[in-house]
């Protein structure tokens, strides 16, 4: 009898410095050590390793979920990890998400539309704000027609992880018939205000970003009257588009969504975020000098994650 309970007691041991060591790997590393031995499966999978693989704060960013419940939650923390990394969690009134970084389980965030702060977006000549397929917010913002294209908006710093390049996207699609993007271009600005910002944060410029080139508005069906007809004569007068080396242009994502990278920066927290007053990204996007007339455009939100290597 006494043999067994020595054996059993050394088991626990062993599978409590498996894990201690485990959660000072990553998540891949914890994965695949789950092929080694039934005794490090019962260690890798353990709540113990995945709460250390899972961010600070995130139990606070939880719970401000509207359909945080224990009973709408996984029940051990592996469970929970690739829940928020294949499920992004609505947040904030469901106009935010939040979820991780498969690899790193660092966090990521989505604005959408209806918390970005879009001028004009309330009259609803200019903008609309309705239901689209595959958006993971119950609206987008869409473009009807405006001369003046400005939004901007922003995040708190201390709900990013620590020690990480940031980079910033708006996630957008095209509404057949878009038109006015493709010159001059808008332009992004990302800064970090009021602390969080390490010395690679920070506003440098403004990126130009084409939103819409011209060998994309060229397949699009639009009418040939209206504002769009003045605009593609316009456009003609401008001159050629510069080359794709002068800017930025959306890409594809697998969710089947556009993105166009804004910019990036490196939040590292510092003594503002230490003590408790924090700081916050902001970002924009503009197109005010033209005075020329866009369309078509339809914004899900801007996402904030970490950078890929």
């Amino acid at each position: 009898m006494g043999k067994h309970v020595k054996k059993a007691c050394f088991k626990n041991l062993l599978e409590g410095c498996v894990s201690a060591i485990l959660s000072l790997t990553s998540p891949r590393d914890a994965c695949r050590s789950c092929l080694v031995s039934s005794l490090f499966k019962s260690a890798a999978e353990s709540d113990g390793v995945w709460e250390k693989f899972l961010p600070s704060g995130y139990r606070e960013i939880i719970s401000r979920s509207s359909s945080y419940s224990g009973i709408n939650f996984p029940s051990s923390k592996k469970q929970l990890y690739f829940r928020l990394v294949n499920d992004p969690l609505l947040i904030d009134g469901d106009h935010k998400s939040f979820a991780l970084e498969k690899l790193s389980g660092k966090k990521c965030f989505m604005i959408g539309a209806r918390d970005i702060h879009i001028v004009w977006g309330q009259t609803p000549k200019y903008w609309r704000y309705t239901d689209f397929p595959g958006s993971r917010f119950s609206e987008v913002a869409e473009l009807l027609a405006v001369c003046w294209f400005e939004f901007f908006g922003s995040l708190e710093t201390r709900l990013l992880s620590l020690k990480t390049v940031y980079s910033v996207y708006l996630v957008l699609k095209f509404a057949e018939g878009a038109y006015g993007f493709d010159h001059p271009p808008t332009e992004a600005v990302i800064k970090v205000v009021g602390g969080g910002g390490g010395s690679n944060s920070g506003s440098i410029g403004a990126r130009p970003i084409y939103l819409l080139d011209r060998r994309q508005q060229e397949l699009q069906d639009a009418p040939p009257s209206g504002t769009g007809l003045i605009r593609r004569r316009l456009g003609h007068m401008l001159g050629p588009v510069p080359s794709r080396r002068e800017g930025y242009f959306p890409k594809e994502r697998n969710d089947g969504w556009m993105e166009i990278e804004m910019g990036q920066f490196y939040n590292d927290g510092g003594e503002e975020e230490d003590s408790g007053q924090g700081g916050e990204v902001q970002f924009s996007l503009t197109e005010i000098k033209s005075g020329l007339w866009k369309a078509g455009v339809i914004i899900q939100g801007v996402e904030i994650r970490p950078k890929a290597d």
